[in-house]
């Protein structure tokens, strides 16, 4: 994470040096049809992710009865659902803990299959595979224990600092996601979107400063030539670290022509996610006659504690320093709201994060030597069944 801080650093100056340059040519949609777009023609795959959507009752009505149709033993009479849901963080190279995590709760024998299972940054790259199961859980363990810097991004700091949209390019890495993500996978997420399962991605529009939800298996399912493309560019638009990856423009039909919404890391806006906290999962429930019992799990792929350090007294250092200390704090409130929408609608909160003790040894953004030690550490927290915490940091777990 210290990598990832300093590369954020020097994207913020990149971007106050090149405040005079001339940027980059767009059709930018127009404030007045903000709510009006369409992305894969009628096809609702998106919402925002800081208000309900207006149809969320019929959204949850089409999901349950796909449930039924698909998945009918967990709505036996007399019953009440076992619902699990899975929500991963950002956290750059620390996403190898939580891909260490689900592989090691594997090897233990009682992960669950996730009803809901959402991601931003690089908790966004990890979703899909966390969605499809454990036969994904080598790919799983090859992203976040083989990939270096210089295999994730290309750097070109002086067309960043010029006028360009980033320091590096996202090229390698939009080619690693393309190697995992084929129409095949697709195919995989849409026969588990139609059994009532959903996977999530969360972006942040930097026009409209909000967070939006993709449906990334309505994606897979609409049968649209795009779709493909779209799903790959979702990903990599939640994991786009301002400054240093370019953003990810998505086209989209406004005002009677195709325009661009400029879309980045989901950790803009959320550290982590589940739903828009408008929701009321009891009174949806109550309406479709349903009764579950849901588990939420959350993966903080980043340290909650108090780290000391001493700062040196430099520019960079400071900048550094701080910003670290904004994401991680950020994170913290996330978890707090996370909580309280958990104790609103009823739901089991459990809250797993890199141990305040396990240090931070990287010496790049992505450090596959830090990486495989902290996957390794997360395996063994996964299989022994205990890293989870009943209540967010501070609130009685001080580490």
């Amino acid at each position: 994470m210290r990598g990832i801080c300093r590369l954020i650093w020097y994207g913020a100056v990149g971007l106050s040096l090149a405040g005079c340059a001339s940027a980059m040519p767009r059709d930018p949609v127009t404030p007045e049809f903000e709510d009006k777009v369409s992305v894969i023609g009628n096809v609702q795959v998106r919402y925002w992710g800081d208000r309900a959507p207006d149809n969320m009752a019929a959204l949850s009505a089409e999901k349950w009865a796909q449930v039924r149709s698909a998945r009918p033993a967990l709505l036996k009479a007399g019953g009440r659902p076992q619902i699990s849901l899975l929500a991963i963080s950002g956290g750059g190279s620390d996403g190898a803990f939580g891909a260490g995590l689900l592989v090691g709760w594997t090897a233990r024998g009682n992960r669950p299959e996730f009803d809901i299972v959402t991601g931003v940054s690089t908790g966004a790259l990890t979703a899909p595979f966390a969605f499809l199961g454990p036969r994904y859980d080598p790919a799983l363990k090859d992203v976040y224990t083989n990939y270096s810097t210089d295999q994730l991004l290309t750097k070109h700091p002086v067309r960043g600092l010029l006028g360009g949209d980033a320091l590096a390019s996202n090229e390698p890495l939009a080619g690693v996601i393309a190697h995992y993500v084929t129409a095949e996978f697709l195919t995989e997420v849409a026969r588990e979107h139609a059994r009532g399962r959903r996977l999530l991605i969360g972006t942040t529009n930097l026009d409209a400063q909000r967070p939006v939800i993709w449906d990334m298996g309505r994606i897979a399912s609409s049968g649209d030539p795009s779709a493909l493309a779209l799903f790959r560019n979702v990903l990599l638009a939640s994991a786009a670290i301002p400054g240093l990856f370019p953003p990810v423009y998505v086209q989209v039909r406004a005002d009677g022509g195709v325009r661009q919404e400029m879309h980045v890391d989901g950790g803009t806006t959320n550290q982590v996610f589940l739903l828009p906290t408008q929701v009321s999962a009891g009174g949806i429930d109550a309406k479709l006659g349903i009764n579950p019992q849901r588990r939420l799990y959350i993966i903080r792929n980043g340290r909650v504690a108090p780290e000391y350090k001493a700062v040196k007294a430099s520019t960079l250092a400071i900048a550094g320093r701080s910003i670290s200390t904004l994401i991680k704090t950020q994170g913290i409130g996330d978890l707090y709201q996370m909580y309280e929408f958990a104790q609103r609608n009823r739901i089991a909160y459990n809250l797993a994060y890199i141990p305040g003790n396990f240090p931070d040894t990287s010496t790049e953004a992505f450090d596959p030597k830090y990486m495989t030690t902290l996957f390794n550490l997360g395996f063994e927290l996964g299989k022994s069944g205990r890293p989870w915490k009943t209540t967010p940091p501070r609130l009685g777990n001080p580490s």
